[in-house]
């Protein structure tokens, strides 16, 4: 006898929202008794993050995406980031997990002398989630911070910080064989770690730098473990202040934080 018969719908639900969202889609295809319950409601909303419906509050499309069924909710979520906090964040899922993943924009960022026009330019590229980047046009000091409550991320997860840019081909200058310092302050807790990498994809032998599906360029800053009730912030920077030359073509997009596994 089909355990479909005698389980209850309400039971179903429950064991296979104890699983995860590839293994409730797997059970819909394989069973075509399962299909309705493993699709409804009930089974994605506990897939979905506890706080969803607060996060969606504070983008222009959450009325939209609350009238749509939880599973068409989370998959929307895990392949449109949609904007938060006045536009200067974005949201998206993890689509194997369900995690969470933020990016700040550029204008969430601390920039020195961001906004001295001599020294960085902010403009709209057609590829940006955000309604504007910045570039840099002529530093010598460059320096990046960035800022983010560590309770709104996943809990009992592993993150990266990804620092997302481009380099103008022609008009880079001061990156070339060079690196620039990423540094993770997690919590309050000072780490003197430095992690040092270079920008420039040409001379990445090692691979930190890599293109995204988006046409943009990441490379990780650091990584760091969010416990179940960590409290405080995590605090991100790039770091350059060598004065004997100057820096030029950098283009900022944010810095995204996202769950790390073997696949990222």
């Amino acid at each position: 006898m089909e355990i479909t018969r005698i389980l209850p719908d309400e039971c179903q639900s429950l064991i296979i929202s104890l699983t995860s969202p590839a293994d409730a889609c797997r059970s819909a295809i394989v069973s075509h008794a399962f299909k309705a319950v493993a699709y409804s409601d009930a089974v994605w909303e506990k897939f979905l993050p506890s706080d969803y419906r607060s996060i969606l509050s504070g983008s222009s499309s959450s009325s939209s995406l609350l009238s749509l069924g939880k599973k068409d909710v989370y998959f929307h979520l895990c392949f449109h980031p949609i904007l938060i906090q006045n536009g200067t964040m974005s949201f998206q899922l993890k689509k194997e997990s369900g995690k969470k993943c933020y990016m700040l924009g550029a204008r969430a960022l601390s920039i020195i002398w961001g906004d001295t026009p001599s020294y960085w330019t902010w403009k709209s590229l057609p590829e940006s989630r955000f309604s504007e980047v910045a570039e840099l046009k002529l530093v010598w000091w460059l320096e990046v911070k960035g800022m983010i409550d560590i309770r709104i991320l996943s809990s009992n997860t592993n993150y990266a910080a990804y620092l997302v840019f481009k380099l103008r081909n022609r008009r880079t200058i001061g990156f070339r064989h060079r690196a620039v310092g990423f540094h993770i302050n997690v919590g309050g807790i000072t780490s003197t770690e430095v992690r040092r990498v270079s920008l420039d994809p040409s001379q990445n032998e090692t691979q930190h730098v890599r293109e995204r599906e988006d046409r943009w360029m990441e490379v990780e800053m650091g990584e760091f473990f969010n416990e179940c009730g960590d409290d405080g912030t995590v605090q991100f920077s790039l770091r350059e202040v060598d004065t004997s030359y100057f820096k030029q073509g950098l283009i900022i997009e944010g810095i995204e934080l996202r769950p790390k596994d073997t696949g990222s």
